[in-house]
């Protein structure tokens, strides 16, 4: 299923530019150089284990029963690639191909609601069925996701347009996850998506639901080019 947003986008675009446009999609998906200003990398691969950090200690303040963390130091290189190379097939598809005609219609916010609800249906299954979560599980997971959906615009709108920055965002949510006490297996959803909400709707007022770009007190007005 990872692979499915990247062939979907793929396919529209060879209809409007054949092959070569299947090469600029990749191109801009993996330009790296497209992320300023650098700072943004701070948010990019910190705030994901952030949250998850105050997730833990949530957790630990309410009582739940939760194994002293064990971090696989070495295997860390090891999920950062393998997640990578996933986030790249969905990203090159969500925010390479339908980022800016969705937030062009319907605000960066906007947009962020609809692809994460869109996105989040997508696992539905995956979490509901395939690996038999409850149902509280999956309405967490699902919120969680529309509100990170609604991050990755927020970066991605404060770096330029940068999809890399969506993917790098993309790969520290899943190593991140990954890593939470033990290998995710005491991972709550429930907790981390209202955590996550909270920051997502923080964000929205801070730097405005029509962009995500325009910081409340900076002063300045910031037109993007769609």
């Amino acid at each position: 299923m990872l692979v499915c947003p990247l062939i979907a986008a793929s396919i529209l675009v060879y209809k409007e530019s054949k092959f070569e446009g299947i090469k600029e999609l990749l191109k801009k998906t993996l330009n790296y150089r497209k992320i300023n200003p650098k700072i943004w990398y701070l948010p990019i691969f910190l705030l994901m284990p952030a949250i998850m950090l105050l997730s833990y200690l949530v957790m630990r303040f309410m009582g739940k029963p939760l194994p002293e963390p064990h971090i696989p130091v070495l295997a860390i290189p090891l999920f950062f690639v393998m997640f990578f190379i996933a986030a790249v097939f969905e990203e090159a598809g969500w925010m390479g191909y339908a980022a800016d005609p969705m937030q062009h219609r319907w605000g960066a916010s906007g947009a962020g609601i609809l692809m994460g609800s869109i996105w989040g249906m997508w696992h539905l299954a995956g979490w509901h069925f395939q690996t038999h979560h409850t149902a509280t599980w999956t309405a967490g997971q699902f919120i969680s996701t529309v509100a990170l959906r609604i991050i990755i615009f927020w970066l991605y709108n404060n770096t330029g347009k940068s999809v890399f920055a969506a993917v790098l965002f993309h790969d520290m949510m899943n190593v991140s996850e990954f890593l939470f006490p033990n290998y995710g297996s005491h991972y709550d959803p429930v907790i981390t998506g209202v955590i996550t909400a909270i920051l997502a709707a923080v964000v929205t007022f801070l730097w405005g639901p029509r962009t995500l770009a325009r910081f409340r007190y900076s002063g300045q007005n910031i037109r993007l080019p769609y």
